[in-house]
């Protein structure tokens, strides 16, 4: 006997035109056989028949092959907090601006959901970071992220020290430092001026935000490298955004660390066409429409 497969879908569903793509993806579904679970808080927007109806929450992901994402990259990292403790891949559906987590996008939706269908998709693990906020010892915030750690002003300008593997690196007056993974690098680490750094590459980014000092370049450090950065007591303090989803309160004096984390966020790449499954040097050509004019490749004999 064979255990039927689930797919659970999320969508944006401020948005109509991701609300439609996600009826057209659960009736693909539920014709080709397979069990289709929606979230309780978007069921009623979604308004399908067939569909299998759970509580939000991490639960929902449990026993699911895949969930598919219909949204911007912001969609996309609200299901990874559902995804992330069972190990569940992710398939996003690009219906934001740039979507650079997506897999697919919304005009190839029907290829993209023929590929699950199918099992034509492989899956890769991103690293992920682990974070800790502490003020003399206290727990301040225990958590995670996906895209980047960001530790910012609040009002006036943060004076920082930045630290690697327990030895100091530099003071800044800024208004923040950003710890991003590669994933994470054509997202907020890519508009302060940090580098693109290919998924594969395991590294981590330490970008200070607006920092008035002589030595503020990005830097790529080992993927097993603790970063920690202390506000300085007597001086204002700031706050700790983790993927701009979870922000708390850092006081004068906190300190920040941030390491790789031991359970990853795994994302489905899917066998195809140059509109899915593409390499990510395609996919950084489109999505910054990147002048390629001229090229000719490798010459063949």
């Amino acid at each position: 006997m064979t255990t039927k497969r689930t797919i659970l879908i999320t969508t944006h569903t401020g948005r109509e035109r991701a609300v439609e793509s996600a009826r057209l993806v659960i009736n693909q579904l539920v014709a080709a056989g397979l069990n289709v679970r929606v979230l309780d808080t978007e069921a009623v927007d979604v308004a399908c028949p067939g569909v299998e109806v759970v509580p939000a929450g991490p639960a929902a992901a449990d026993d699911a092959e895949m969930i598919i994402v219909l949204g911007g990259d912001g969609t996309l990292l609200r299901a990874a907090e559902m995804a992330r403790p069972s190990g569940t891949p992710l398939l996003g559906v690009n219906l934001g601006h740039v979507g650079f987590l997506a897999e697919a996008e919304v005009d190839d939706l029907t290829s993209a959901v023929d590929s699950v269908v199918h099992c034509r998709y492989d899956v890769e693990e991103r690293l992920t970071l682990k974070v800790i906020a502490r003020l003399n010892g206290q727990i301040l915030a225990e958590t995670w992220a996906l895209n980047e750690v960001t530790v910012e002003k609040c009002d006036r300008m943060l004076e920082v020290v930045a630290e690697v593997d327990g030895r100091p690196l530099s003071r800044w007056g800024c208004d923040g430092v950003i710890c991003a993974t590669p994933t994470g690098s054509t997202a907020y680490a890519f508009s302060a001026g940090g580098p693109v750094v290919w998924p594969e590459v395991e590294a981590l980014l330490l970008v200070p935000i607006s920092a008035h000092a002589l030595f503020a370049r990005p830097m790529v450090v080992s993927p097993r490298a603790t970063l920690a950065f202390e506000i300085l007591p007597d001086t204002p303090g700031g706050e700790l955004w983790c993927d701009g989803r979870r922000r708390f309160d850092l006081p004068s004096g906190a300190r920040v660390e941030v390491r790789r984390a031991d359970v990853p966020v795994r994302l489905a790449r899917l066998h195809g066409t140059h509109d899915t499954g593409a390499p990510f040097t395609d996919r950084l050509v489109a999505k910054f429409d990147l002048p390629v004019q001229g090229w000719r490749g490798r010459v063949r004999p």
